[in-house]
């Protein structure tokens, strides 16, 4: 499962306790005759079938024997990308470091979102804005910590393989199931329709920084051009529209990639996200050195050059945050390669806390070093590298960058959304070529309706924020707790009520976007 539209790509690999299923004779990543799975997989497999038809999985009293699970080399773990790992070592699975863990959720979480963030400040105000920030990343750390937790609570079920949609599905039956699956199709078709506008922003300024370093060369013959009143710069314009030519270029580009049945090809290219932001934070400590701070503080009215620090519209930057610490859909997931289970709270905190902390640098650095005056601080873009001129050296590489990740992470994110989709709906993830195509014309369409007629980031991922973090980041995490609480009589009038005040937050954070 992914964020995206706060951002990047993780998938998760379903933890095996003994229970080995066949992978095909084939290895999508590799040809090598000697990676492939024996022969003998198929009968284990088949074995082991056997007895999973006798009883439910739950029931552990005909789970298989000792002599037909097989010995420890033998066992594989097919990932979503259709890559067969051998499982090594005695507990299940290779597992990770807490360091390894804490970075892995870091760079899951630091996505698109991060560019929004001095926009989301400036409308809630500066004090203010820091001030929700921090809050927002307490309330959504520990509505995660509830996600984490909640297969643990579930009794006498092996929930060991559990996702948190699987928990849904327990205390809410055939509703919760899908109610989490529309909301993840919302935060994921958010993320890839912000992608699209950003490509269309990137690929469009980088044009424009080739084109002013290498112009249409002069042939001396300007005749046709003067006496049809058009310049070769007007016909550069038009044909290099950020929103009426750029957003359909994409379409050649980006359509055939995701009818790809496969998406390893394009997870090879993940850790660009990585590199990406660590280019970010440079280049805002770099422009802050050579801006300087331009700050004053008022606290309720706004000036000519500076606006107020607090200010009515700051469930803009809720809805921003919302999506930008969202990663609730695939914790349990990212959680299960931690090598030490026990630090778990430790190391999410500690996670959410370098999300935090780099989100607050972006943000306040931008903020106070625009420079005001000569322009205003309401002139932050949504995007505040649109707030640099293409000219500019240092973000043209910003954007080429970002640029060449996006365009591989697009096809990822299309992907899940094929394959959460199509599972739930037709049973299998590729259904048809027809199927997956009718489905990728909707994607694209929509995000080209989006880059041409409301090519506003910000907003998009405050609304998509939004709507998706009231049922997987408030409403179904405090639910879920409660209802557990309850059947184990540990309810109590103080957690029923801050529970059910996440839950009024929730609804008042979507509210918030449509009325503020």
């Amino acid at each position: 499962t992914t964020q995206a539209p706060s951002g990047l790509i993780h998938f998760g690999i379903s933890q095996i306790l003994t229970r080995p299923f066949h992978v095909e004779h084939r290895n999508i990543v590799e040809n090598d005759p000697s990676e492939r799975v024996s022969a003998e997989a198929s009968v284990l497999s088949s074995r082991v079938h056997y007895y999973s038809r006798l009883t439910a999985s739950s029931d552990r009293l005909l789970s298989p024997p000792d002599h037909v699970i097989p010995c420890q080399e033998e066992l594989y773990v097919y990932s979503p990308l259709g890559m067969a790992f051998k499982v090594t070592g005695g507990d299940g699975g290779a597992k990770n470091p807490s360091i390894i863990t804490i970075f892995a959720i870091w760079n899951t979480m630091m996505g698109t979102s991060i560019l929004s963030i001095p926009w989301g400040i400036k409308q809630a105000g500066f004090t203010l804005g820091i001030i929700l920030l921090i809050s927002m990343g307490l309330l959504t750390l520990y509505c995660c910590l509830r996600v984490l937790k909640s297969p643990k609570s579930i009794p006498y079920i092996d929930t060991s393989d559990w996702e948190f949609p699987d928990v849904c599905k327990y205390y809410f039956g055939k509703f919760g199931q899908w109610s989490s699956l529309v909301f993840s199709m919302v935060s994921l078709i958010g993320a890839m329709v912000v992608y699209w506008v950003l490509m269309s922003n990137f690929l469009f300024n980088t044009g424009k920084f080739i084109y002013m370093i290498c112009p249409f060369p002069d042939t001396g013959d300007h005749r046709g051009n003067c006496s049809s009143g058009i310049s070769d710069t007007a016909v550069f314009d038009r044909w290099w529209s950020k929103t009426n030519t750029i957003p359909f270029y994409l379409i050649i580009l980006l359509l055939p990639l995701l009818n790809f049945r496969s998406a390893s090809f394009f997870a090879r290219f993940t850790f660009l996200g990585t590199i990406s932001v660590v280019y970010l934070l440079i280049l805002v400590t770099l422009k802050a050195i050579r801006l300087g701070f331009h700050l004053e503080f008022h606290w309720l009215e706004s000036t000519q050059f500076y606006v107020p620090e607090f200010r009515l519209l700051f469930p803009q930057l809720t809805g921003v945050l919302t999506l930008a610490f969202f990663i609730h859909n695939c914790i349990i997931t990212l959680m299960k390669s931690n090598k030490h289970q026990e630090n778990n709270v430790r190391d999410l905190s500690v996670a959410y806390l370098l999300v935090g902390l780099t989100y607050l640098y972006v943000g306040v650095l931008i903020f106070s070093t625009f420079p005001s005056p000569p322009l205003s601080k309401d002139c932050i873009e949504p995007n505040f590298l649109d707030n640099f001129p293409s000219s500019d050296v240092l973000v043209f590489v910003a954007r080429t960058c970002l640029l060449f990740q996006m365009t591989t992470v697009y096809p990822l994110l299309g992907y899940l959304v094929r394959v959460q989709m199509m599972s739930q709906v037709f049973g299998k993830h590729y259904p048809s070529f027809f199927h997956v195509f009718t489905l990728n014309i909707f994607i694209v369409g929509t995000g080209v309706c989006m880059a041409k007629y409301y090519p506003n980031i910000g907003s998009i991922i405050r609304y998509s924020g939004a709507t998706c973090g009231l049922a997987l980041v408030f409403v179904f995490p405090s639910l879920v707790h409660m209802i557990s609480q309850k059947r184990r009589g540990e309810l109590s009038w103080p957690s029923a009520i801050f529970h059910s005040l996440l839950i009024v937050l929730g609804v008042a954070n979507v509210a918030g976007q449509f009325f503020m």
